[in-house]
């Protein structure tokens, strides 16, 4: 489907939404056909998926000659979990997540928000999705829907590339959490899937700083490397000593938090402030990018 037909689609929606209270629904399954159809998104989720094989695959070769996996707080690389990918292949799972959590998933979500408004505007069809009439809050409503869909999407894509080399190139069976207690396999499978929620839903203050930013400019590729640059500049600034008191109010600082669910008992502290955080930062960035859409002069 051309953007112009989904154009075309929105406007017959919206001259029918009086009598068909669905109609929102037909405006957001377009934006979601137009999304995942773009080669952008498709490649973005081929890097995403890419990336659980290219760790298990490290990860295996480097246990070839019987060692263990580096990982753990005491040899610094990573969640402690990854130390066990070789005793169970659902731990890549785990792994992948916190591979890409903190710069791949955040950087996909920043190039889809930070497209979803200006990119319209510059390809000149923002106007003509106005006139249709979608109408402004609707249509910001759908473009941050659209986005939490691609991140919860894009998630799964990792959990599930994981899920399917992990037993390739792993032997599978209970686990050992972190705490050294065991679950069966059926409970690590479900702890894995809430994990990805968990991760998607970590997400979700991107997306709102990707729309905003999105709103302020006609160019998508400005907004997207703005966005992009001021995650990367966060993340930095979550790795210096000397900002300690401000770290608990950066967007990403309790990102890798969903490894306590791997805990026996679970740790809900940081899972909590996380997804407090989170919501905060939707409301704010989404306000934000709420009152500039809809005072926003559209010219394209």
């Amino acid at each position: 489907m051309s953007r112009a037909d989904v154009v075309e689609q929105a406007g017959a929606i919206g001259a029918d939404r009086k009598s068909s209270p669905l109609w929102t629904l037909g405006l957001f399954r377009s934006e979601l056909v137009t999304t995942f159809r773009r080669w952008r998104t498709l490649a973005l989720l081929a890097v995403l998926a890419a990336v659980p094989i290219l760790v298990g695959i490290a990860v295996k070769i480097e246990t070839g000659d019987g060692s263990s996996a580096g990982g753990g707080p005491e040899g610094g690389g990573g969640p402690a979990f990854i130390s066990q990918i070789t005793n169970n292949g659902l731990f890549l799972v785990f792994t992948a997540l916190a591979a890409t959590l903190p710069f791949f998933l955040p950087m996909a979500i920043g190039v889809i928000a930070g497209d979803a408004i200006a990119g319209e505007a510059n390809a000149g069809t923002l106007r003509y999705l106005l006139v249709a009439p979608a109408g402004r809050t609707r249509l910001l409503f759908t473009k941050y829907a659209t986005t939490m869909t691609f991140c919860l999407v894009a998630t799964l894509v990792v959990a599930v590339s994981a899920l399917t080399v992990g037993p390739l190139l792993f032997p599978l069976g209970d686990l050992t959490t972190i705490s050294g207690t065991r679950i069966s396999f059926g409970e690590g499978l479900a702890r894995a899937l809430l994990i990805a929620l968990v991760v998607a839903a970590s997400l979700i203050g991107v997306a709102a700083l990707g729309l905003f930013v999105s709103t302020l400019t006609n160019s998508g590729i400005a907004a997207m490397a703005t966005t992009v640059g001021l995650l990367i500049t966060v993340q930095i600034l979550d790795q210096i000593p000397q900002l300690h008191a401000l770290q608990p109010y950066f967007f990403s600082h309790y990102w890798l938090s969903f490894a306590d669910l791997m805990r026996e008992p679970v740790y809900w502290d940081d899972l909590v402030k996380n997804l407090g955080l989170q919501g905060l930062y939707a409301a704010v960035f989404g306000s934000a990018a709420w009152a500039r859409f809809t005072a926003k002069d559209i010219t394209a």
